[in-house]
């Protein structure tokens, strides 16, 4: 049954946030995607695994404008777009924290929440002397972890280097959920945190989604995949070998498909 089937009858039809459609990318004479398509709806924890080399990162690149698809089609609440660098695909509002954060230490929290994106005081002060609304950002970036429901970051003051791995990383994420309108990108959020910490993380992606945020998880950590995600699309070989719910399949069948010992 078609979509305008679904129509007709009265059912509702889900529109994808984001699509993408045949992408190809190739490094020389090594293919880094070799004709992926993806789905991300609203409101779902889509995560991405595979093994090493099998195009989970050229993926994510691909996805937000930190590499050019050689071919294929993207699109963002169904328009068609071409992004040529990561500053196109947050204009579009898709914001990715990767695996190395990229906080600023000697920032505080406030700081890191709004950087890149800095307000300067009303009037002369801040279109003249170009000075900073320290207090205002301060201020909308309590406002912000609070509506996250981010109790372990309450003074926003504090330099990020004094946070330990799992606060840093609430601070990464917080950014990405405060300017990320459409989707948010989390590459490997958990890879350097304990239980505890992880765990923690693990509850941010969940009040993402059920904001109705769309969250791209890429992992290695199976428990944490099958945990959070609504659907999991795997990476063979540049391929996507399957896309499973952890209803359908078990982390089993996930990891024998990513190894090609399986087919979905």
């Amino acid at each position: 049954m078609t979509a305008a089937d679904l129509e007709s009858t009265g059912t509702k039809v889900r529109q994808p946030i984001m699509q993408a459609r045949n992408l190809v990318k190739t490094f020389g004479k090594v293919v880094g995607l070799d004709g992926v398509s993806l789905d991300l709806y609203p409101g779902e924890v889509l995560a991405i695994i595979g093994d090493n080399g099998a195009g989970k990162s050229t993926l994510i690149k691909c996805l937000t404008g930190a590499e050019i698809p050689d071919s294929g089609e993207l699109t963002v609440s169904g328009q068609s777009v071409h992004f040529k660098r990561p500053q196109d695909a947050r204009a579009h509002g898709i914001e990715t924290v990767y695996q190395n954060l990229a906080v600023s230490p000697a920032l505080d929290v406030a700081s890191n929440l709004f950087l890149g994106r800095e307000e300067r005081l009303p009037g002369p002060l801040g279109t003249i002397f170009r000075m900073l609304d320290t207090k205002g950002m301060r201020r909308k970036a309590k406002e912000e972890l609070t509506r996250l429901g981010i109790s372990t970051l309450q003074d926003v003051t504090v330099p990020v280097e004094n946070l330990s791995g799992g606060q840093r990383q609430a601070v990464a994420v917080a950014r990405a959920a405060a300017f990320g309108s459409k989707v948010v990108v989390l590459d490997e959020p958990t890879a350097a945190l304990g239980v505890r910490e992880s765990n923690q993380v693990l509850q941010l992606v969940r009040d993402l989604r059920d904001r109705g945020l769309p969250v791209i998880l890429i992992s290695h950590n199976m428990p944490h995949v099958f945990d959070v995600a609504d659907r999991i699309h795997i990476q063979r070989l540049g391929k996507c070998a399957a896309t499973i719910t952890p209803e359908s399949h078990t982390m089993t069948d996930a990891v024998a498909i990513m190894t090609g010992a399986a087919t979905a």
